[in-house]
């Protein structure tokens, strides 16, 4: 999956799921609330983070729906966009935007801005501030998602996850078919 359909992807519509939209077994896949890096990294050699985009931007950059979650106080001008792809042996397993209000980038919390291709729940994960609002399965663009509001030290960071079709999420196919209804870009 191109870095353009993955940005597109990125910001489509999400919507949510609830317990009996889908099998069990997905569903224990969209809320787990231990870290995704660490349970797609069990069923692959290497877990690598690419970069689709990442840096300051303004509220303008956020979708509606980011916006009404992230958006909590009035001197949130910009906010840190992090756009990644989790690649497991060379194959895009999972899509994740990170949204963070600059005002949550104070203090211990600024290092968000310099994971690198370090992954974001190694970091997250071993913070005793972590704790969550809320964990919201979806279907975002046709794939299977989710998102969560989480804060550290009380700040608030919202990340959205997508799982891309080659993830262990999804049953094996048939040569050639897709699990979704996701459709290619035009250039």
């Amino acid at each position: 999956m191109h870095d353009v359909s993955v940005q597109r992807l990125l910001t489509h519509q999400f919507s949510a799921l609830n317990e009996a939209e889908c099998a069990p077994d997905i569903y224990s896949w969209l809320v787990d609330e231990t870290s995704m890096t660490a349970r797609l990294a069990a069923y692959c050699q290497k877990l690598e983070v690419s970069i689709v985009k990442e840096g300051f931007f303004s509220e303008h950059a956020l979708t509606t729906e980011e916006h009404g979650l992230v958006v909590g106080h009035a001197e949130d001008a910009r906010f840190w966009l992090r756009e990644v792809q989790l690649v497991a042996d060379g194959e895009p397993w999972l899509a994740g935007r990170t949204v963070i209000p600059e005002s949550s980038l104070q203090g211990p919390e600024a290092s968000l801005m310099a994971l690198g291709t370090r992954p974001l729940g190694h970091y997250l994960f071993q913070s005793s501030s972590l704790c969550r609002d809320f964990l919201t399965p979806g279907i975002m663009g046709g794939l299977w998602a989710r998102r969560s509001l989480l804060r550290l030290a009380g700040k608030p960071l919202l990340l959205t996850e997508i799982f891309l079709p080659a993830s262990p999420l999804y049953p094996p196919l048939a040569k050639g078919s897709l699990p979704c209804t996701l459709q290619p870009l035009q250039k």
